[in-house]
């Protein structure tokens, strides 16, 4: 492995981090900013390696990795800058951590699958005194946010004892959104749609499912389907605001049989 490679390059784009953020030949817009205002865009570059991954292009994804490495160092700049911490201690952080949490693979422990590492994983943190649920970021996606507070929930038991607990709390919740509905309580409504949505998203971990990529799939699906709508509309010299939603919804049963056709028949 070229280690000496791999530091210098690393040293490279800190150095250019370190001239963006110079106080007299920096970039203006670099100076500006600081770990707030750079949120949205660390956000924004993590989103972008997943585009990269769901879409299985690798020039893509080497690239928008590059692209988030450049936050991880900008945002350690700005640390070091204020006397807080630095690049290489991040780095010895992590590894620090890695190896903390990998008894098996560094200190030979024994484990019995993927399963049971996760479940040392979770033990090893709560020995060091953290609380069951610390750590889980508020700014995850919900849905994700949801999966992660359930599955941590339940490496201390607190759990459903099977899949049929799930459906039927599933059942309960939807019975309460419809009698909000009903009895026309906002409060209530919103109160029992999350309760709806979160009891969905247990059954999407019971069924090993992961619930944010699940809807995204869904979305992805809907919006193929709608741009087939808006392209066989287009063909007829119309927008979908002037066909009447028997029209839109014909089209969107052509689009979903065009779909099933590759696999319904091969040579199609």
């Amino acid at each position: 492995m070229d280690t000496d490679g791999n530091d210098a390059r690393i040293d490279r784009l800190q150095t250019i981090v370190r001239a963006l953020r110079h106080p007299q030949t920096g970039c203006p817009w670099d100076l500006r900013q600081d770990h707030a205002s750079m949120r949205a865009h660390l956000v924004e570059e993590a989103y972008e390696v997943l585009d990269a991954i769901d879409d299985r292009d690798d020039l893509a994804l080497r690239e928008e990795l590059g692209d988030l490495a450049f936050q991880i160092v900008f945002h350690a700049q700005l640390a070091d800058e204020r006397g807080a911490f630095n690049l290489q201690s991040v780095l010895d952080t992590v590894a620090d951590k890695m190896i903390d949490r990998h008894p098996h693979v560094f200190a030979h422990a024994q484990v019995d699958g993927a399963s049971h590492v996760l479940h040392l994983w979770e033990r090893r943190k709560q020995e060091q005194g953290r609380a069951v649920l610390a750590g889980i970021p508020r700014h995850l996606p919900a849905l994700q946010r949801a999966q992660r507070i359930t599955a941590r929930a339940s490496t201390v038991g607190f759990d459903w004892p099977d899949l049929d607990g799930v459906m039927n709390k599933v059942d309960e919740e939807i019975a309460e959104l419809k009698q909000a509905v009903d009895n026309r309580d906002n409060d209530a409504i919103e109160d029992e749609l999350g309760d709806t949505l979160f009891a969905l998203v247990n059954l999407a971990r019971k069924l090993d499912v992961d619930a944010e990529a699940a809807l995204r799939r869904t979305l992805d699906k809907f919006q193929r389907r709608f741009a087939h709508i808006e392209a066989a509309l287009a063909l007829r010299g119309r927008h979908p605001a002037d066909a009447t939603l028997d029209e839109m919804d014909r089209l969107w049963d052509d689009a979903k049989a065009l779909e099933r056709k590759p696999a319904d028949n091969p040579d199609a």
